[in-house]
Protein backbone atom coordinates (compact mmCIF):
# COMPACT_ATOMS: atom_id res chain seq x y z
CA UNK A 1 0.00 0.00 0.00
CA UNK A 2 2.99 2.60 0.91
CA UNK A 3 4.44 1.76 -2.76
CA UNK A 4 1.44 2.88 -4.21
CA UNK A 5 1.48 6.23 -2.50
CA UNK A 6 5.11 6.74 -2.85
CA UNK A 7 4.66 6.27 -6.96
CA UNK A 8 1.42 8.75 -6.64
CA UNK A 9 3.20 10.77 -4.68
CA UNK A 10 6.17 11.00 -7.15
CA UNK A 11 3.77 11.36 -10.20
CA UNK A 12 2.00 13.80 -8.81
CA UNK A 13 5.19 15.83 -7.96
CA UNK A 14 7.03 15.75 -11.08
CA UNK A 15 3.84 16.64 -12.98
CA UNK A 16 2.93 19.84 -10.61
CA UNK A 17 6.70 20.92 -11.29
CA UNK A 18 5.62 20.69 -15.35
CA UNK A 19 2.53 22.40 -14.88
CA UNK A 20 3.80 25.38 -12.43
CA UNK A 21 6.54 26.01 -15.16
CA UNK A 22 4.12 26.00 -17.78
CA UNK A 23 1.91 29.14 -15.96
CA UNK A 24 2.60 32.67 -17.44
CA UNK A 25 4.39 35.44 -15.22
CA UNK A 26 1.87 37.24 -13.47
CA UNK A 27 4.14 40.16 -13.78
CA UNK A 28 4.14 42.53 -16.62
CA UNK A 29 7.48 43.94 -16.54
CA UNK A 30 8.68 46.73 -19.04
CA UNK A 31 5.51 45.73 -21.11
CA UNK A 32 3.19 47.66 -18.69
CA UNK A 33 4.78 50.88 -20.18
CA UNK A 34 3.48 51.05 -23.41
CA UNK A 35 0.33 49.33 -22.32
CA UNK A 36 1.93 46.02 -24.96
CA UNK A 37 0.82 44.05 -21.95
CA UNK A 38 -3.10 43.79 -22.82
CA UNK A 39 -1.70 43.07 -26.75
CA UNK A 40 -1.51 39.13 -25.52
CA UNK A 41 -3.59 38.59 -22.61
CA UNK A 42 -6.59 36.82 -24.50
CA UNK A 43 -5.70 33.55 -23.56
CA UNK A 44 -7.48 33.44 -19.94
CA UNK A 45 -9.68 30.28 -20.93
CA UNK A 46 -6.24 28.41 -21.23
CA UNK A 47 -4.78 30.09 -18.04
CA UNK A 48 -7.89 28.53 -16.48
CA UNK A 49 -7.52 25.16 -17.22
CA UNK A 50 -4.00 25.08 -16.47
CA UNK A 51 -5.16 26.38 -12.97
CA UNK A 52 -7.41 23.02 -12.74
CA UNK A 53 -5.05 20.81 -13.71
CA UNK A 54 -2.42 22.35 -11.56
CA UNK A 55 -5.41 22.30 -8.44
CA UNK A 56 -6.06 18.47 -9.10
CA UNK A 57 -2.17 17.21 -8.75
CA UNK A 58 -1.55 19.60 -6.30
CA UNK A 59 -4.22 17.74 -4.36
CA UNK A 60 -3.24 14.52 -5.15
CA UNK A 61 0.27 15.27 -3.98
CA UNK A 62 -1.07 16.23 -0.56
CA UNK A 63 -3.69 13.56 -0.28
CA UNK A 64 -0.72 11.40 -0.62
CA UNK A 65 1.83 13.22 1.36
CA UNK A 66 -1.24 12.47 4.08
CA UNK A 67 -1.40 9.47 3.68
CA UNK A 68 2.18 8.08 3.80
CA UNK A 69 2.56 10.17 6.83
CA UNK A 70 -0.13 8.15 8.48
CA UNK A 71 0.58 5.00 6.71
CA UNK A 72 4.19 5.08 8.50
CA UNK A 73 3.03 5.68 11.81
Amino acid sequence: MTTFFYTLQIISAIFSVILILLHSPKGDGMASIGAASQLFSSQKSTEKGLNRVTYFFVGIFIISTFALGFLLK
